[in-house]
């Protein structure tokens, strides 16, 4: 992968970037996402923002040697700490990490969003977070897909500002993951049944806690919805 070659998964992230905007892209790394789509022509600036300074200094050489330094800034900092208002950012990208991390560095840097009408997030895991933290701050899902690659599959969220209300099944699922229901969708959580039945099956032989009866419960429950659901 390189930023002329993104791999699926970035290039479906890119797929929902809107021409013009002015991108704030969240745990960088090499700066590929942005540089691809500077190249590209979607846009024309962009912030790449990392917090460790291994990532930091690939993308600083990578802006440097696709001659992007005039529409790329790099900058080290944790989370939305390197926007700055005046920077004008309408979408923030972050992809690549668990859906828990991704909604508190939207927390944290919530004050950061006043400019900004899209989000295009990428966890790895626990999208349910990212959809938890979306109600309370009220943005809304505009779009998801999901997508499998190297045998990893990865869900995708674009969020809008507005109110939303979810059930308990799509919060879970996803609301419109959950009408479409595509191969990979299914294949996903019959990953993850397969994953809670397993643990159910070792709770079974330890002793019979409150908390092991608890958690036996929980997962009992997944189980039965998403059976029911796919």
């Amino acid at each position: 992968m390189n930023a002329k070659n993104l791999s699926e998964r970035l290039k479906t992230v890119a797929s929902f970037v809107e021409k013009d905007t002015i991108l704030a892209d969240i745990g960088s790394d090499h700066a590929y996402l942005p540089c691809y789509l500077v190249h590209a022509g979607i846009i024309s600036n962009a912030i790449a923002g990392e917090v460790v300074k291994g990532p930091f200094e690939s993308a600083q050489k990578q802006v440097k040697s696709e001659n992007l330094e005039e529409n790329i800034d790099v900058r080290f900092g944790n989370g939305l700490e390197v926007v700055k208002e005046e920077d004008n950012v309408g979408t923030i990208t972050i992809a690549g990490m668990g859906g828990p991390l991704i909604a508190s560095i939207l927390e944290a840097g919530k004050k950061k969003l006043s400019t900004v009408d899209t989000l295009i997030l990428q966890p790895n895991i626990h999208a349910k977070a990212i959809r938890e933290w979306a109600i309370k701050e009220k943005w809304k899902i505009v779009n998801e897909t999901i997508l499998e690659e190297h045998d990893k599959i990865y869900e995708i969220l674009v969020l809008k500002k507005g109110k939303m209300e979810l059930t308990d099944e799509e919060l879970l699922l996803g609301p419109i993951l959950l009408k479409e229901k595509s191969p990979v969708y299914k294949k996903k959580w019959k990953n993850e049944i397969n994953e809670w039945q397993r643990i159910i099956d070792q709770l079974n032989n330890i002793p019979l806690t409150t908390d092991v009866q608890s958690k036996k419960e929980e997962l009992q429950t997944k189980v039965a919805l998403v059976r029911e659901l796919l």
